[in-house]
């Protein structure tokens, strides 16, 4: 019978989850039983409940750097939520809370502080986001992914763990993908993703250069919630996926060369996988420039190309997709000599030695 519980926290994209599933199969083995606090609308519900974990409902106000009329009643659901989590951490006891971040992670951290839970953050980026900045101060210890980040987080609950990868990632099969995707001819596979709610100017610059693009590549293109073209089906050599979950092992195998934004989940992924790739980071103007932070480190450790988006233009695109393709082997010989290396074992670790008894 397990005698250790754990409440995991994290939502608002697909990046603040993913990592939480990498971890679920080792804590199951060292005893844990695995809980979930998310919201009713987050993606974070899907994605948890696809995998049978028992997932507990509060409401969090979104946590904005500009201005917007909710900003004056989020406050409200923020102290709604706090209440709500101190309530199911209360009842159900968990020996420790690890937190992906996202604004849902706020309340949870909150209410397990207040409840005398110990909490073990995780921070992607090489600068803490809003969230877990204002969570920190209430956390056991925070998990770094970058050795950049070490500089940015308190010095005296900072561990660089790396980022936990899940094991079925590792495991795709290239001939299922191309199955999946009815790819049957010789042609290099081109993979698109522009994260789990999309990239708007991703799927433009790939749609508006499609048929240069399939004359030398067969493309999957992951392009987000409500983003399938209908019209582009009739396309030979081009798959198109809002959101792949068990599929997106055998594609990632199946893919010679790869177009991604350069959130920190996605490219450790695609340097877990030894996957050439061009990175085009969201830019300044629409986020707090971390996604830039990632790919000049990348960029800098030879792992990644790297496209800026207002650099990016349908010459800029097609130039830089030759120029990585022909210099794939490189990057992979990059790839391989990293010392970055999966944060499941040393999250787990600190999950073990910080679990209240």
């Amino acid at each position: 019978m397990n005698t250790k519980k754990i409440i995991m926290t994290g939502g608002g994209s697909a990046g603040h989850v993913t990592p939480n599933l990498a971890l679920i199969p080792r804590l199951k083995e060292e005893g844990y039983d695995i809980e979930y606090i998310g919201t009713a609308d987050g993606i974070e519900r899907r994605i948890i409940e696809q995998h049978n974990i028992k997932y507990h409902i509060i409401v969090s106000g979104k946590l904005r750097r500009y201005f917007d009329i909710k900003n004056f009643t989020d406050p409200f659901r923020v102290l709604k939520g706090i209440k709500q989590a101190y309530d199911i951490i209360k009842k159900e006891k968990p020996n420790i809370v690890f937190s992906k971040g996202g604004f849902v992670a706020v309340p949870v951290v909150l209410a397990a502080y207040l409840n005398k839970i110990p909490v073990i953050a995780h921070e992607s980026d090489i600068t803490p986001g809003l969230a877990n900045k204002l969570s920190i101060p209430y956390c056991t210890k925070i998990c770094a992914t970058f050795p950049e980040a070490l500089k940015k987080l308190n010095k005296n609950k900072a561990v660089l763990t790396g980022t936990p990868i899940r094991k079925e990632l590792l495991e795709g099969s290239k001939i299922k993908g191309l199955k999946i995707c009815g790819f049957n001819d010789n042609k290099p596979v081109l993979l698109i993703i522009g994260g789990s709610l999309g990239a708007k100017v991703i799927n433009e610059i790939v749609r508006s250069n499609i048929d240069v693009l399939l004359k030398s590549y067969n493309i999957i293109h992951i392009c987000g919630k409500n983003n399938v073209e209908d019209n582009y089906n009739v396309k030979n050599g081009y798959k198109q996926f809002e959101y792949v979950s068990e599929e997106l092992p055998h594609l990632m195998a199946s893919a010679d060369i790869v177009v991604s934004r350069a959130g920190a989940n996605s490219i450790f992924e695609l340097l877990a996988l030894k996957k050439p790739n061009l990175l085009i980071p969201l830019s300044a103007k629409s986020s707090r420039g971390d996604q830039i932070l990632n790919a000049e480190s990348f960029e800098k450790s030879g792992f990644s190309m790297v496209l800026k988006e207002e650099a990016l233009d349908n010459k800029s695109f097609l130039k830089s997709l030759e120029e990585l393709y022909n210099n794939k082997e490189n990057y992979v010989k990059n790839m391989l000599n990293s010392k970055y290396s999966n944060g499941v074992e040393p999250i787990v670790k600190l999950i073990l030695q910080y679990s209240r008894k």
